[in-house]
C-alpha cells in the first residue's frame, strides 16, 4: 500500500481538565515545559494554555485545555477529548487517501487549529459508513510548515 504522504512525527498532546491552572502547575511549573501562548475558542468551547518542550522540528506541543463552559459541548475537560496531535507533510492528500481506505474523521473537516496550523480530527470510533477510527484515541492530524516538513522528512 504506498501513502501519498508521510506522517513526521509527534505534534502534540493535548489534556483536558477542569482547572487550567491545576495543570499549568503540572506542566510548567513543576515539569519544566515553557508557557507560549493561550487560545480560546467559543465554537470549540475551550480555553487552552499552548505549551512546549524542545526546539524546532523536535519542539513537542501540549495544550492544557479546559472548557468555557463546563455544561456545553465539546466538553475539553472529559478524557475523551485529550488527544494526541501528529505532523503530517500533505494533510488535504492524506484526508483524501485515508477517506478512501475508510477512515473516520470527526465533523468540522480541515480547518486552522489553535496553532496556527490546518488542522483535522480522526474519530475515536468507526462506523458502519467508515469502518475505521482512533480504537479510542481522537487523533488530530496536523499540516506540517516547510521548515518541520525538511527537518523531519
Amino acid at each position: 500500500m504506498t501513502r501519498p504522504f508521510k506522517i513526521l512525527g509527534v505534534q502534540q498532546i493535548a489534556i483536558g481538565g477542569t482547572d487550567k491552572q491545576k495543570l499549568k502547575t503540572l506542566w510548567v511549573d513543576l515539569l519544566g515545559f515553557q508557557y507560549k501562548d493561550t487560545f480560546v475558542s467559543e465554537r470549540e468551547n475551550v480555553d487552552e494554555d499552548i505549551c512546549a518542550i524542545g526546539k524546532g522540528a523536535h519542539e513537542i506541543e501540549v495544550d492544557l485545555m479546559q472548557p468555557l463552559d463546563i455544561d456545553k459541548k465539546p466538553a475539553v475537560h472529559q478524557t475523551p477529548l485529550n488527544h494526541i496531535g501528529l505532523w503530517v507533510d500533505d494533510l488535504p492528500k492524506a484526508v483524501n487517501w485515508l477517506t478512501e481506505q475508510g477512515l473516520r474523521f470527526a465533523p468540522g473537516g480541515i480547518r486552522p487549529g489553535a496553532g496556527g496550523h490546518d488542522i483535522i480530527f480522526v474519530h475515536p470510533k468507526g462506523n458502519e459508513e467508515f469502518p475505521f477510527g482512533g480504537e479510542g484515541v481522537l487523533i488530530e492530524l496536523v499540516q506540517a510548515p516547510p521548515e518541520i516538513i525538511s527537518a523531519l522528512a
